[in-house]
């Protein structure tokens, strides 16, 4: 599912008053506050859905795959997500 696709059902799901337009604006507004969530507390919960958490990568030594050298990939951060027993229970 993309994001049009996800918007038609956030619409269909809304009723016969709301628009294609202001099911995006809906759209937008949770995954901009899962964002702005996720920078500020580094933790998002949706009890019934998950968890969006930043995940912390240490340094580490990789290895360059065409040449066969070593090299130093630096630490970085990653959003993660839980999925819910709920969710997973589901599928």
């Amino acid at each position: 599912m993309n994001k049009a696709e996800l918007v038609e059902a956030i619409q269909n799901a809304l009723g016969a008053d709301a628009t294609k337009r202001s099911a995006e604006e809906a759209l937008d507004a949770v995954l901009s506050s899962i964002s702005k969530g996720v920078k500020k507390d580094t933790k998002v919960q949706i009890i019934g859905f998950g968890t969006f958490e930043v995940k912390n990568r240490a340094a580490r030594m990789g290895r360059n795959p065409k040449t066969g050298a070593a090299l130093q990939i630096a630490a970085s951060k990653s959003v993660g997500f839980k999925a819910s027993s709920i969710l997973k229970g589901s599928l």
